[in-house]
């Protein structure tokens, strides 16, 4: 679904009157003990591990009319001083960026999983951290399965969304919420984008605050619960699309998104 930039405008208003007051409500959450079972700390530099990570390559529009081809170039894709970059470039009408997975590396059910990231910003950007289910390519999309833990309209960047996509809600009408700031941004400073994960539940956070609770009747009232499976991760960073809009004259370029580490745990029995 394609929104013009004055409906997303409002809707941005309207999140953030949401999560102002959101900010102080607390769930009651249950505690849980975890236990790392995969992380990355990009702690040597030049390309990403190969037993960790593979580079999804080429364009198309990936299926939301985005505008970059996807890469394994060091411009695009690089390790530096223990921090990951995926850099979105353009030249002239044509953009670059790159997009990992961890598809057939690492594949995880239910678990807390989390990164500490700085994002980039500007009309048309678009980075994502988010999980897949491993059936993709025999059940398909939206059937697989997809938990959204972190994605960011580059225009609005004091604002990150968290989604679910399945089988009846999916597309321009996930199961979604919001958390925005007042008086900062997201490509400011690294933020722990999470979420927790169980048989019956998903939680999100942001810097260990969360700000939605999606539970299994409240998927089941939309359509199925896909969330009983391995899902890999991805990490990506996109130009254009219908979720965000296009680059516009005022959109800067080069943009990375910057990855300090990734973590995944499992709860402790």
């Amino acid at each position: 679904m394609k929104l013009n930039n004055r409906l997303i405008n409002f809707i941005a208003v309207l999140f953030l009157f949401f999560v102002a007051g959101s900010c102080e409500h607390s769930w009651e959450i249950e505690e849980r003990d975890w236990e790392l079972t995969w992380q990355d700390e990009f702690d040597t530099d030049g390309a990403p591990d190969p037993t960790k990570w593979a580079c999804e390559l080429g364009g198309g529009g990936w299926g939301n009319a985005e505008l970059q081809r996807y890469t394994d170039e060091s411009d695009n894709i690089s390790i530096e001083e223990g921090v990951l970059k995926i850099t979105a470039q353009r030249n002239g009408n044509m953009f670059t960026s790159a997009r990992l997975i961890s598809k057939g590396l690492f594949e995880q059910t239910y678990g807390r999983f989390e990164a500490r990231i700085r994002l980039p910003y500007g009309p048309g950007i678009w980075p994502a951290f988010w999980l897949l289910g491993n059936d993709i390519d025999a059940a398909g999309w939206p059937q697989c399965g997809e938990i959204d833990i972190m994605e960011f309209r580059g225009q609005q960047p004091n604002i990150v969304h968290g989604s679910l996509h399945g089988p009846g809600y999916s597309g321009g009408s996930p199961i979604t919420n919001s958390y925005g700031f007042e008086n900062d941004r997201f490509d400011k400073d690294y933020h722990i984008f999470a979420i927790e994960w169980g048989e019956d539940f998903i939680h999100y956070y942001v810097d260990d605050r969360i700000y939605q609770e999606i539970t299994f009747d409240e998927v089941e009232a939309e359509g199925d619960w896909v969330f009983d499976h391995p899902f890999y991760i991805l990490l990506n960073l996109a130009v254009g699309g219908n979720y965000v809009g296009f680059p516009t004259d005022s959109t800067p370029f080069p943009q990375t998104m910057f990855v300090d580490w990734v973590r995944v745990y499992k709860e402790v029995q």
